[in-house]
């Protein structure tokens, strides 16, 4: 930047010389080129989950280097397994190359710590340890840092010929702790169960430990086979006429999903609108950390490019789950409660839930972000006035009038940031600990259950 006393020089040649260098020190910002480095070092390092780093995250790298203009892209197997680069080459023939590692989600924050990584890739938020252990960084549960790019929904997964339909994640925590050992057991058939687990640096084996074993007091019996890879674990129980096994929903493969239940919920389907709306038992969100500090600017755009429809498409046809909201028909039950019903039965629900911080009436990471998405679905269906229901739900509380309260004050949490913007609506209901969709017996199933859904007319 120029120091005020200084002027510009008097001859026209210099003047154009220094009006070319202003207009690059202006437009560079905009590109992420502005800081690409020689052809010999990485202009991004991610590190972490093998759900995110087997094909979302090259995918994405792939689209952004699309969108910056860059040729001949490809993907070339890295120095070790479970590493790839992504390398495409500017219009100046400069090579750009951006490398993803994926030994499970832990090994990103590790990264983070240690500089051999500017953005960490994880199936499963970070733990407070990590939080602490990068406080250095800044507050990585911030807005700006911690960003949910895709859903996905841990699959149970079976031999194709097992006849079992559905589980409880009761059934599965003594299944995977070794205490339910045949199928007979279940009411199946097969004789001897055989386990089939992710390893210990995965962010999937992380979430099955928290959502399923740490949930019912278990832990993960010493028989079972671990698995860095998920299309390896996925091939092995498609194989195996006695497995059993957990994994991402794009992994699923030749292998059979089961449908789960939680607590009082009714048992779910791993289905693209449950796990949209975080209803299914074992739904979960894929995340970004980016570091306050952190000012690469590959790892900003790659953050944005993710949010963009553009990487919303990606992660659909990378066999995740997007966040793009759309218009469901649901049918009406006849356990659901009769102005519910006949809410089902006149309009449509949207794929999503508001939910909310831990212990707080504040919106989610998730659900700030959420907040742009539904107002855009309004404006483009023309649906910004008298045509929205949101309807709040939460957990029990000994006096069901409060739990109804509260459930509706949530609702009114998203109606005042929504009403800021011009939304109008038709009704605003709360329902309280009707229809759970996860058990109230620990905390993590009580923030599931505070949630608002969506209607529109």
């Amino acid at each position: 930047m120029l120091h005020p006393s200084s002027r510009l020089p008097d001859s026209w040649p210099a003047t154009i010389c220094w009006l070319v260098l202003g207009f690059i020190c202006y437009a560079l910002p905009w590109s992420v080129f502005a800081a690409t480095p020689a052809p010999s070092s990485a202009v991004l390092r991610i590190q972490g989950s093998n759900t995110i780093g087997a094909k979302l995250g090259p995918a994405l790298v792939k689209g952004l280097m699309e969108q910056q203009g860059l040729h001949d892209i490809r993907l070339q197997q890295g120095s070790a397994e479970n590493e790839q680069r992504v390398v495409g080459l500017t219009a100046e023939g400069q090579e750009v190359r951006i490398e993803v590692a994926a030994h499970g989600s832990g090994t990103g924050f590790t990264a983070l710590k240690d500089g051999s990584a500017e953005l960490a890739a994880s199936s499963r938020p970070i733990k407070p340890a990590e939080l602490q252990l990068l406080a250095g960084l800044g507050d990585l549960k911030g807005h700006d840092a911690e960003q949910i790019i895709a859903l996905d929904g841990l699959a149970i997964i079976l031999n194709p010929n097992n006849p079992l339909a559905s589980l409880t994640t009761e059934q599965l925590a003594r299944i995977f702790a070794g205490e339910v050992r045949t199928w007979e057991e279940l009411g199946g058939r097969g004789g001897d169960i055989r386990l089939y687990a992710r390893d210990d640096n995965s962010g999937t084996y992380d979430t099955f430990k928290e959502l399923v074993l740490a949930a019912h007091g278990k832990a993960l019996a010493a028989n079972a086979k671990r698995f860095e890879s998920s299309e390896q674990l996925s091939d092995a129980v498609s194989q195996d006429a006695h497995g059993i096994g957990f994994i991402g929903l794009p992994y699923i493969r030749q292998a059979k999903a089961v449908a789960i239940a939680d607590g009082n919920s009714q048992a779910m389907p791993p289905s693209t609108t449950l796990i949209a709306t975080e209803d299914y038992p074992l739904s979960r969100r894929l995340f970004f950390y980016l570091p306050p500090t952190e000012q690469n600017p590959w790892a900003k755009a790659l953050v944005q490019f993710a949010h963009s429809p553009r990487g919303q498409t990606i992660v659909e046809q990378t066999g995740f789950i997007a966040q793009t909201v759309r218009a469901v028909q649901v049918a009406p039950g006849a356990g659901m409660p009769d102005d519910y019903r006949e809410l089902a039965s006149e309009a449509q629900r949207l794929s999503v839930n508001f939910r909310f911080q831990e212990g707080s009436a504040t919106l989610d990471n998730k659900a700030q972000r959420d907040l742009e998405r539904v107002l855009d679905y309004l404006q483009r269906n023309d649906k910004l006035h008298g045509a929205v229901v949101l309807v709040g739900f939460g957990d029990p509380k000994a006096d069901p009038a409060r739990a109804a309260l509260l459930s509706k004050l949530r609702a009114m949490a998203v109606r005042r940031e929504l009403a800021r913007q011009g939304v109008g609506f038709r009704e605003v209901a709360g329902l309280g600990a009707q229809l759970p969709v996860a058990a109230n017996d620990g905390e993590d199933g009580r923030l599931k259950n505070r949630r608002v859904e969506v209607w529109v007319y």
